[in-house]
């Protein structure tokens, strides 16, 4: 039977850690094409769409950006985690996201007068009342998901994405072309949902049968009902700030800031995204020997932190000019915004593997107890950024998520004793290093720099800022094990690749 694989024990196997290095080379490389696309059709749509524009659908977008979270209801983690499972339990599941996918929508197409009406633009009522639909595209494939990542099916994942992302911004294009305005905006994320749940039951041949409602089947959602704990307040922190923007500044500061913001999510979902469902997949099968788990712990955390410390500080130095050079003068205030995102970002990809820890404990009560505390802070950090608009709320963001990385580490690896020191070690040296990289490049680009031609300035203040991170990260606190990783990875696809070529 073909989906035999996808309800075998979850248990250890040799060559696991390099199965799951593999895995996330290959989302890691996937995200990478698809940011790069994503970045190309932001290009392209801002060259043809208007800042206000871009805002309306950004209201509708912080709203329906609760979908996956509310609708999966941690249920694809648990399925991940569990050392056994069937297929009456995924049934269950499958029919249970179904349930709720549904009401969502209904419930969202009803409001979608009150979303209009509370942010004064009549045009979030047909705007909100088809991305209504989101709910529903979404709890399609969340089970063929969790059961393809179960068996570690990380290629097929990519080639999804990948497709899914490539076919939804050519529609999303032409539709802009052909005048249909901010409705190609809010078309793309949809495209993209319903090709991805396509290409989920295409590689996923598991089929859904009837429901069996057991006491392992409520165990599972108690499970995932901490993550989505966690992931409902995590949501209340990233759509709060467009939401406060939008009804106080209106659609066009908003729009400057939600496409600085997807800029950067594109970036942050490279690693942080792709390499949660590596990470939980291969820990969760280490969890009888502690000793390996933190090991393969460090080296997962180790490597996230010294790639994203790189990227993020070489974003917070490039940011205005590559704001400026890709949309075009029109969007130059989204430019500052991206910078200080990009600083946020040094801590905030570290801070995202918090998520592995929880999961891989089983106690996802913890994370969603840790979710409240930092949604908190959060709003606190709003609330004081707010009068002094777009720039003090992100730079709020920034200072809080600095202050809480640490502590968020510690928390999630506490119950398998993981500590300060541990976490301190593994990234420690790279945030250090992107941090005093920022600062060099920042500090060289405003004192020479400012008269310098956009795209020179560009490329010269981009290449201060990478060997000043190299020299710090690698050269005084001596993290080579991310590259010796890539160079291996490397080695092995050259060697797979090498008879082919004979």
């Amino acid at each position: 039977n073909r989906t035999d694989k996808y309800f075998e024990e979850n248990k250890p196997y040799a060559g696991l850690g390099r199965a799951s290095a593999r895995g996330g080379a290959m989302l890691v490389a996937a995200r990478g094409v698809n940011v790069i696309v994503q970045v190309a059709t932001t290009v392209v749509l801002a060259r043809m769409l208007s800042p206000y524009e871009f805002g309306l659908v950004a209201v509708v977008a912080a709203l329906v950006g609760f979908a996956p979270v509310l609708v999966d209801l941690g249920t694809t983690d648990a399925a991940v985690q569990k050392a056994r499972t069937t297929r009456e339990e995924i049934s269950a599941l499958f029919w249970i996201n179904m349930g709720i996918g549904a009401l969502l929508t209904v419930l969202f197409a009803a409001s979608s007068w009150l979303i209009a009406r509370l942010f004064h633009q009549p045009e979030l009522a047909e705007i909100a009342l088809v991305s209504s639909l989101t709910f529903l595209i979404t709890a399609v494939s969340v089970q063929h998901y969790a059961l393809m990542r179960r068996a570690m099916e990380f290629r097929q994942l990519a080639t999804i994405e990948t497709v899914s992302n490539l076919l939804s911004s050519i529609i999303a294009i032409a539709m802009a072309f052909t005048s249909w305005g901010y409705w190609a905006l809010v078309a793309k994320p949809m495209l993209g949902l319903a090709f991805s749940a396509t290409g989920a039951w295409i590689f996923c041949p598991w089929l859904p049968g009837r429901p069996q409602f057991t006491q392992e089947v409520g165990g599972m959602v108690r499970f995932g009902l901490g993550i989505t704990g966690f992931t409902v307040m995590d949501g209340i922190t990233k759509s709060a700030d467009r939401l406060a923007i939008g009804y106080f500044f209106g659609p066009g500061p908003l729009g400057y800031f939600q496409n600085a913001f997807l800029l950067y999510a594109n970036v942050l979902g490279i690693l942080t995204e792709s390499l949660h469902n590596v990470a939980v997949s291969g820990l969760s099968k280490l969890r009888d020997n502690l000793d390996e788990l933190k090991r393969s712990w460090t080296a997962g955390l180790t490597t996230v932190s010294f790639v994203s410390g790189l990227a993020f500080a070489g974003l917070a130095v490039t940011g205005q000019d590559f704001v400026v050079l890709l949309l075009g003068e029109k969007w130059g205030p989204a430019g500052p915004l991206l910078c200080l995102l990009a600083i946020r970002g040094i801590a905030h990809g570290t801070e995202r593997t918090l998520g592995w820890l929880h999961v891989v404990a089983g106690r996802t009560d913890r994370w969603a107890k840790w979710g409240v505390f930092s949604a908190v802070c959060h709003l606190l950090a709003l609330a004081a950024g707010l009068p002094f608009g777009p720039i003090g709320i992100t730079t709020a963001y920034a200072l809080v998520m600095f202050v809480l990385f640490v502590p968020a580490l510690v928390y999630s690896g506490s119950p398998l004793g993981i500590g300060t020191k541990d976490v301190l070690s593994a990234a420690g040296p790279s945030t250090a290093a992107a941090v005093c990289a920022a600062a060099v490049g920042l500090g060289l680009q405003y004192a020479f720099m400012a008269e310098f031609n956009p795209l020179a300035r560009f490329c010269i203040s981009g290449l201060i800022c990478a060997v000043t991170y190299l020299l710090v990260a690698v050269g005084l606190f001596r993290v080579t094990g991310p590259i010796l990783l890539a160079v291996s990875l490397l080695r092995d696809v050259g060697l797979r690749q090498s008879p082919k070529a004979s």
